[in-house]
């Protein structure tokens, strides 16, 4: 099984990742945690197994997502939902790797890990570990990092695209902090390209993937806005002369072939609300 992949996780992204690993002729199989999703990826034709996470007993789990070559991990953290086993269960899935016939596994991290830098950062940047998201995020990494085989960690920004148009993010009216930081984003069309070639190259290794639209919040949400023909949405002026970070993948763009389709993001903003773009 040359051209094999299992995918962890069949969120928003790890589907579009299936359906073109399938386009492209892999053999696929995933994983969900839910009967009425794995119901409906088995009538997309995506071979789907149930896999709840953390288990009790690795050595009882018997699944055919194991037995591909390259394992992709897609999983959430669920931080927000005040989970901190993200590093555990990243750590399980490496066990069963292990237990399988899995040569490479891709970890899809986050950008989320820069979180409190400023300024252009990079993936040798020195983080701080005194937020626990970044802690939790890392642990995580180092989880993955222990796989006997090929590893590599995709640290991706945030996701925009079919179906997360920013615009809607707007609906809410919210206050806005930091109107100058810097945007890192990057479109799930990029994501899953870069991937592509991820697991087609035999190399491993951290690599940060973002878009190359270099603006600031504001104009940014002020573009998404106008695209939908929403009202502007407010900022907070208490932190207006913040930055931020502006995320660096010049590593993998210098590593891959892969020709970003999305780099601009502005202009991704108005073509997919008129259907030129994510049809």
């Amino acid at each position: 099984m040359t051209k094999s992949v299992g995918i962890i996780g069949c969120g928003w992204l790890g589907y579009a990742l299936a359906k073109k690993l399938l386009f492209e002729k892999y053999q696929v199989t995933v994983t969900t945690q839910s009967e009425d999703k794995k119901t409906k990826l088995l009538k997309d034709n995506i071979d789907a197994e149930l896999l709840s996470l953390p288990v009790n007993d690795l050595e009882s789990v018997t699944l055919n997502v194991f037995n591909h070559k390259t394992l992709i991990i897609s999983i959430t953290p669920q931080i927000r939902q005040g989970r901190n086993d993200y590093p555990e269960k990243v750590a399980q899935i490496i066990k069963m790797a292990e237990l399988g016939e899995v040569h490479k596994v891709i970890l899809l991290s986050s950008t989320a890990v820069y979180n409190g830098l400023s300024g252009l950062v990079d993936e040798q940047s020195i983080l701080d570990m005194n937020a626990s998201k970044v802690a939790i995020i890392t642990a995580a990494e180092k989880a993955a990092r222990y796989f006997s085989g090929t590893t590599l960690i995709l640290r991706l920004a945030g996701l925009v695209g079919p179906e997360r148009h920013p615009g809607r993010f707007l609906q809410g009216k919210k206050v806005l902090a930091e109107p100058q930081a810097f945007i890192n984003l990057i479109h799930q069309e990029d994501a899953v390209g870069v991937l592509m070639e991820l697991i087609e190259e035999g190399i491993g290794g951290t690599y940060n993937a973002v878009s190359a639209t270099e603006t600031s919040k504001q104009h940014y949400y002020h573009a998404a806005a106008n695209a939908l023909s929403l009202p502007l949405p407010e900022f907070s002026f208490e932190t207006s002369m913040r930055f931020g970070k502006r995320i660096n993948d010049a590593k993998l763009r210098d590593t891959l072939k892969y020709q970003f389709k999305h780099d601009d993001l502005i202009v991704w903003l108005y073509k997919s609300v008129v259907g030129l773009s994510d049809v």
